[in-house]
């Protein structure tokens, strides 16, 4: 089959066609229009021409009848998607255009879109750039997770410290998706198993509705789209007349309410009972949804489930829909007659599991009697699942095992393959967390690093650099992203390095422009932006960075004629409500910038600035106008991180440890383009076992047992002295991330960085050799692996030749 092409359409007539949608689909003329109005016609304008790909595309995929990948994510961190569509479908000077002939500012319509609140971090944005890169590879698809009202939640800082409140994303119509109210499955919570007739039957105590909303994911030049679909919990009872009638107001909504409240929130606060119970039907409710639905489709094609895995392949991210295992099995059992054995083995030849972490407490545990409350039916399979393993094995592992059931075990067991995310990871996977089950399952576990999308973390986002390789490389680079590399002839032309130095320094003037107007911070673009933008969490040592920042200045006031390079330290991202540490860390970060940025002897060469509220919009902004990426968790710890990713490919060299992906990207960029320090995973291991390390590391250090003194002390909480007590006593007694012990290395590196920035030049060329040598980190690359080495799909576009390597 050939390739898709798009039809031209001119601006003028994609002028007409937004003011179609505000006069018909909006209910405005010109006169009275909003922004909002604007741009909601541009969007409905936009999703428009996805319909068609999207139509052809699902329309292919019955054709071939072959197999189809299922992506069961908790999270999708989509972001805005103007942008992001107009880019794909080759319309985003349309766009601009036909906007600007309208009398309207297209980057104040995007700027009011929204982000979706579905997600938190890197687990969710790769869950995106996979479904880009699922529809630009042209492979067959579906994405399914959770529609959520409020997401994760808002971030304000009231005095420096962590505020939570509902996001609300959806209190606007979403342009994006359609509503399939014919699409709706029965979910079922609690209540008993029964004996009837020796088959095991599941009498729910709890049943909601779990109801489809599409929206469709358009590739690359709009050659393929496939389909995100969100599951929205209802009740099976809308609304209670009687209750309504007697009086009892409350009561007559409450079934609505209750069941809307397991797609409501993004992690509820898991740290009380009712939100670990309120969590895991949230898994379930997504989970069962989507088996069932994808069960459904194979037989309206009139599919032998006995064939299923020649059909199906289900990729659980991370542990959140491990329970997919014992719910295929328990529908292939109670609604499709089969066999234990037949039923476990037919489960496991369709879901992969891709692991995400090497934190032991990560992997999700539930405690066994919740899990019976509110599952009852599936903690029966999963006992046939775990002595189907034994029989098998002979392996100690459980997956019910002190009053637990192991989600991690259960993934892993129930999965065909276990992938890593990147090289590093994948073989601590190995020797850590799963290294019984490595040893039960030889060749189970394999690699599949990390990648994003080249259309969202360069083309849109960095227009100037997009600019600069287009001139200098050609225009086939945005779905070929190892094209890069012929940028390296070029990074000893000093006028391409003036170009390269030009594009940063507008991408740095548009963050200043953009902080000044929405928080009135001004920043001085000559600067070195010094940027951490992480989900905050003691692995990840925001507060190494925090404790450097406190170093530098204690030096910069005592030597201030020194000639200090410039630095304004830029700090993003959210801590988990109930993560008490975490949110100390944000408060601690906001009151040292109180008292640093105020400082008349040092405010020239050194500033904190920490945005609320950090999302992908604003990453979009802070990554193209990084000066230095900081990726600094304990070697061991990061699975991959793709903001790494995005940093260098925009131009931002690392200061980083050898942890996840930092590893392969210091391979690619060249250790020269790379500042690293800091113990390996395996020194990690070896100093916690020296009795009382952290002590030790402290009163070997100075300049750190000053800076810890100096917090302890009140210096940056003059309002309240002790309030970091036990922050900096955890440093000193505990201290599991080993902050103090790579402190003075990291605070060393800090200063061989200076002077590399001093010297313009050699640091643009070692920019501009990132950008060219990363290319291998799309995470085009990254899905031609899972399906070739998972899950054995291949691509329906002909036409991408062999540029990509899918089977």
């Amino acid at each position: 089959m050939s390739a898709m092409s798009i039809p031209y359409v001119s601006p003028q007539e994609f002028s007409a066609e937004i003011l179609r949608h505000l006069k018909h689909s909006l209910g405005k003329d010109e006169s009275h229009a909003s922004v909002y109005d604007w741009r909601m016609s541009l969007s409905l304008a936009l999703r428009d021409h996805v319909v068609d790909p999207w139509f052809a595309s699902t329309r292919r995929t019955y054709e071939a009848r072959g197999k189809r990948v299922y992506y069961l994510s908790m999270e999708f961190l989509i972001g805005r998607l103007i942008e992001d569509v107009a880019v794909n479908l080759g319309l985003d000077a349309v766009a601009e255009e036909a906007l600007s002939a309208l009398g309207q500012d297209y980057a104040a319509v995007v700027a009011n879109e929204p982000d979706a609140a579905l997600g938190n971090g890197g687990l969710g944005r790769l869950a995106a750039c996979f479904m880009d890169s699922l529809s630009t590879l042209g492979i067959p698809a579906y994405g399914y997770g959770i529609r959520y009202e409020h997401g994760l939640f808002e971030q304000h800082f009231e005095d420096g410290a962590q505020m939570e409140t509902a996001e609300t994303w959806l209190a606007q119509r979403h342009a994006w998706e359609f509503e399939r109210p014919e699409v709706s499955y029965p979910i079922n919570f609690g209540g008993h198993v029964e004996e009837h007739e020796g088959k095991a039957v599941w009498r729910a105590g709890e049943t909601v509705v779990a109801s489809a909303y599409d929206t469709p994911v358009v590739g690359w030049q709009a050659q393929w789209a496939n389909t995100l679909r969100l599951w929205a919990a209802k009740s099976t009872t809308a609304f209670d007349l009687d209750s309504f009638n007697r009086g009892d107001y409350m009561a007559a909504s409450a079934p609505e309410a209750l069941a809307r409240t397991i797609s409501r929130v993004l992690y509820p606060d898991d740290t009380t009972d009712t939100g670990k119970e309120l969590r895991l039907k949230q898994e379930y409710f997504f989970t069962s949804a989507s088996i069932q639905d994808l069960l459904r489709r194979f037989l309206s094609e009139g599919g032998d489930l006995r064939a299923l895995p020649d059909f199906v392949a289900i990729q659980l991210n991370d542990t959140h829909p491990a329970i997919a295992g014992p719910e295929l099995v328990r529908l292939l059992i109670d609604e499709h007659g089969f066999e234990v054995s037949q039923a476990i083995t037919t489960a496991r030849s369709c879901l992969a599991y891709t692991n995400h972490t090497l934190l032991p407490e990560a992997l999700e545990r539930w405690p066994e009697d919740l899990f019976i409350r509110v599952l009852p039916r599936h903690h029966r399979i999963i006992q046939l699942i775990e002595a189907a393993h034994i029989a098998a094995t002979g392996s100690d592992i459980r997956i019910l095992e002190h009053g637990e059931v192991k989600m991690g075990e259960l993934a892993f067991i129930m999965a065909h393959h276990v992938n890593g995310v990147s090289a590093l990871h994948s073989e601590l996977v190995k020797e850590t967390v799963f290294a019984d089950l490595h040893s039960d399952y030889p060749g189970r576990i394999i690699n599949q690093t990390n990648g994003i999308t080249p259309r969202r973390w360069l083309y849109s986002c960095n227009p100037p650099l997009r600019e600069l390789i287009n001139e200098t490389i050609g225009t086939t680079w945005p779905d070929d992203l190892q094209q890069l590399d012929g940028l390296s002839v070029h990074a000893k032309d000093p006028a391409f390095l003036d170009k390269f130095q030009a594009a940063k320094d507008a991408n740095k003037t548009r963050l200043s422009n953009w902080l000044q107007a929405r928080d009135g911070v001004s920043l001085n673009p000559d600067a070195m932006f010094d940027v951490q933008i992480k989900r905050i969490h003691e692995y990840k040592r925001q507060l190494m960075n925090l404790l450097e920042t406190v170093a530098l200045w204690n030096e910069i006031r005592e030597n201030p004629n020194a000639g200090w390079t410039p630095r304004v330290k830029i700090f993003g991202g959210k801590a988990a409500p109930g993560y008490v540490v975490a949110k100390q860390i944000i408060h601690l970060i906001n009151d040292a910038a109180k008292v640093i940025n105020a400082d008349p002897a040092t405010r020239e060469y050194l500033q904190i600035v920490y945005p609320e509220n950090y999302n992908v919009s604003m990453a979009e902004i802070l990554i193209p106008a990084t000066d230095l990426s900081e990726q600094i968790s304990t070697a061991g710890k990061e699975a991959s991180g793709t903001g790494n990713m995005k940093f260098a490919l925009n131009g931002a060299p690392t200061i980083g440890t050898l942890d996840g992906a930092n590893v392969e990207i210091r391979d690619c960029v060249g250790a020269e383009n790379f500042f690293l320090f800091g113990l390996t995973a395996a020194e990690v291991t070896a100093r916690r076992a020296v009795p009382e390390y952290a002590r030790r590391a402290v009163e070997a250090s100075p300049r750190l047992a000053r800076v810890l003194q100096q917090i302890e002390g009140g210096v940056f909480s003059s309002d309240d002295k002790t309030r970091y007590s036990g922050l900096v006593q955890g440093l000193i007694n505990h201290d599991y991330f080993l902050v103090t012990c790579d402190f003075d290395s990291y605070f060393g590196t800090q200063r061989d960085v200076d002077k590399a920035f001093a010297d313009k030049q050699a640091w643009t060329r070692m920019a501009a050799l990132n950008t060219a040598r990363v290319g291998w980190f799309s995470s085009d690359r990254t899905i031609s692996g899972y399906a070739r080495d998972i899950w054995k799909t291949p691509s329906l576009i002909s036409a991408r030749g062999s540029r990509q390597d899918v089977a």
